[in-house]
This record gives structure tokens, sequence and C-alpha cells, in this order.
């Protein structure tokens, strides 16, 4: 019993720290001192929290990447097998939505709209989407108990009202053929970040005449990320987020507002704190390739890119990977998203703790997510998950973790 409050109690937690902790860190960024444990803290007046536009910019925002989403371009890929042993469907068109966002947003560029009033509209863009992220969420839990016992997530699934509202109870949930959690995943937030970017941009040529250095560099660098993300959108049919956690509060909340808004809050750091800033490299090769291989190898064991690596038999029929980028570490790609969360956030330089808020933030939850990961892989390949860690020992860190 007391397992099981305690879990319902962080469970309503984290749904009011997360959003209020969104909030404070814009705050933070656009105040002159950009300290996070600086007291009295700053604290948004309730003007500084809404702007009729900015409900309507959300709703806009959303209904063009779901007309974009559901254009027939780009092809249908498979999902994963699921319990019932059907295969789902997804649209591999999000780099063409990338594209065509791009297209768009010339015209307001070349109409001389003012897109750095975007940084004025942080704080109510980041309340209006935190009340998506609620009613979407909301939605998903009372339409969890239409849907088929088969279609439902196994750790959303605990009888638990808080808990499953968090995680999510249904795997898929689709209206039609429209899958709400793909959609999601990469489309309205992610391909927000990068424009809430280019408006950081725009307010600083406002401000300063010209777009520093740093901020260019935090723009090419996060763009870069978002474009491959989109680019290889059918890798992310076989990660964890789509193929084993439901839709709840955790992946509604996280995608809609926590992406958009605190991802790439560097670039909000610089428009009130320039800094001069030297190029620095980016590391992409080894979280693509990483990925990449893993994402061949489960689609087509036998592809010629990964049919020479070294795998261990599994009593499920599957075999696990020694060797390649998965033989140095049990998750490389892990360690090119931390390395990348890095590279964009030295631009920025050293004198403030919150640009790098992103990189402790990541940190945690990558060990969190390996932890999970390492539960979920010894429960389904028992002895064969043993010999797969004595022969890749480190996790994430080659030989410190």
């Amino acid at each position: 019993e007391k397992p099981f409050n305690v879990v319902g109690l962080r469970a309503a937690c984290i749904p009011v720290f997360l959003p209020l902790t969104v909030l404070y860190l814009l705050c933070v960024c656009r105040s002159p001192a950009a300290s996070v444990l600086q007291w009295p803290p700053v604290l948004p007046t309730t003007a500084q929290l809404w702007d009729p536009l900015a409900p309507v910019l959300i709703l806009g925002w959303m209904t063009l990447q779901i007309f974009l989403y559901l254009l027939p371009m780009g092809k249908l890929s498979e999902g994963m097998v699921l319990k019932d042993g059907s295969r789902l469907k997804y649209p591999i068109n999000g780099f063409h939505a990338l594209c065509i966002t791009a297209v768009l947003l010339t015209l307001p560029l070349w109409l001389g709209m003012p897109l750095g009033y975007l940084f004025e509209l942080l704080l109510p863009l980041a309340v209006c989407a935190i009340g998506v992220s609620f009613l979407l969420s909301l939605y998903l839990y009372i339409c969890s108990f239409w849907a088929p016992h088969h279609a439902l997530a196994q750790g959303g699934n605990t009888g638990n009202p808080l808990y499953d509202f968090f995680m999510g109870r249904e795997l898929n949930p689709r209206i039609g053929s429209f899958d709400l959690k793909y959609f999601c995943e990469l489309r309205p937030g992610l391909i927000g970040w990068v424009v809430i970017n280019l408006g950081m941009l725009m307010k600083e040529v406002e401000l300063r005449d010209s777009a520093s250095l740093a901020m260019i560099l935090v723009n090419s660098f996060q763009l870069l990320y978002v474009a491959d993300a989109l680019w290889h959108e059918e890798a992310v049919l076989t990660t964890m987020d789509i193929v084993h956690d439901g839709f709840g509060f955790m992946l509604a909340f996280g995608d809609l507002a926590w992406v958009p808004f605190t991802y790439g809050m560097q670039a909000a750091f610089l428009v009130v704190h320039p800094q001069s800033s030297r190029s620095h490299s980016v590391v992409y090769y080894i979280f693509r390739k990483s990925n990449s291989q893993k994402n061949q190898f489960r689609r087509d064991p036998m592809h010629p890119s990964v049919a020479n690596l070294e795998t261990i038999a599994t009593a499920t029929g599957k075999r696990l990977l020694v060797s390649g980028w998965w033989g140095l570490v049990r998750h490389p790609n892990y360690l090119g998203d931390l390395l990348m969360a890095l590279a964009w956030s030295l631009p920025c330089g050293f004198n403030h703790f919150l640009p790098y808020f992103y990189v402790v933030y990541f940190t945690v939850l990558l060990i969190h997510r390996e932890a999970r990961d390492e539960r979920h892989c010894r429960a389904k390949y028992g002895l064969a998950w043993d010999a797969y860690c004595r022969c890749v020992p480190y996790r994430i860190f080659p030989y410190v973790y």
C-alpha cells in the first residue's frame, strides 16, 4: 500500500512541478542576473503570463502541423509488432513538414513582420502549451477506458489514476489513422523549437542590428539536430517512447511544452546576455551512426551494413549487438546526445549555469532512462542480457559509467 501511495503522490506532484519549472526558467532567462538560485526568485506578473495572441498562435501552429502530417507525401512505414500481432502504419513526412514550414516562414520575414516579438510571447506561449498538454492528457486518459485490453501500455495500466494519467494508459491512441503520440513526438514541439530559436535570433537583430556568432551557432546546431531527427524519422518507431510507453501527461507535456521551451533556452539566454564565442564542433556522428545501426539491425538483421556484426542469441529469438557502436557502450546514442547538448551550450560561455541546465537535466534523464532500459531488457532477455553486460560493461560513458 505504501509504495502505491508514494507512486501516486509523485505522479500528482510532477505535473505541477514541471510546468512551474518551465515558467521559472524562462523568467530567469530574461532576468539580468540569470541566476537559477537568486533570492528573492524571479517571478512573473499576471500580465507577463497572458497575451491573447498566444492561444491564437498555438492553435494555428497545431492546425498547420496536423495539416502537414495528413498530406499524402513521403512513404508509409510499419511500426513494430503489437501484442495482437498487427503492425500500425505511420507517415514518414516529418522532414517534408519542416521544409514546408521553413518556406512558409519566409512570408512573414519578407513582409517585415516582427518575429522577434516571440521573445515577449515566450511566457504566454508556454502557458498555452502547458494548458494544451493538460487537456490532451485528460482526453487520452478518458478515451483509454474504451480501448481494447491489448492496446493498453504495460506501465500505465496500474489502477492508480494519478500514475496512469501521468504515464498514459493507451500505447498508440489514434483518431482514425491519425496517431496522436507519433504526431506529438517529432512535429509541433520539435519544429516549434527551431521556430522559437529563429524568433530569438530576430530579436537579437532588432536589439543589436546583427546576430552574434554565439546565436548563429546555437541556431545552427539545434536546427541540424532537429532536421536530423526528422530526416531519420522512421528510426523513432523502434524507440522506447513509441514501442513501450503509453501516451499520457509525461510524453504530452514533454513533447509540447518541455522540449520547445527548455531545450532552446540557450537562444533566449543570448538575447539578454550576449556572448563572444568561437566555433565548436558538433558530435552528430556518434549519435546518428549508433541510432541508425540499431534501427537497421532491428528491421533487417541481414542487411549488409549490420550482417557481419557480432551478436548474442536470446531466448526470444532476437539477437543483441555486441560489436560496432553497441560494443563500445550499451547506449552510444545517449553518449552522442549528451555531447551534442554540451556542444550547443558552450557558445553561451561559462559565466552562468542556466545555459547548461539542459545538459545537467539531460544527463539525469538519460541515466534514469538507461536504468529503465536495463530493467526491461533483463526481464525480456534474461541470461542473454547478463552475457551482454559482461561483454559490454559500460552503460553510457566509456571507462566511467
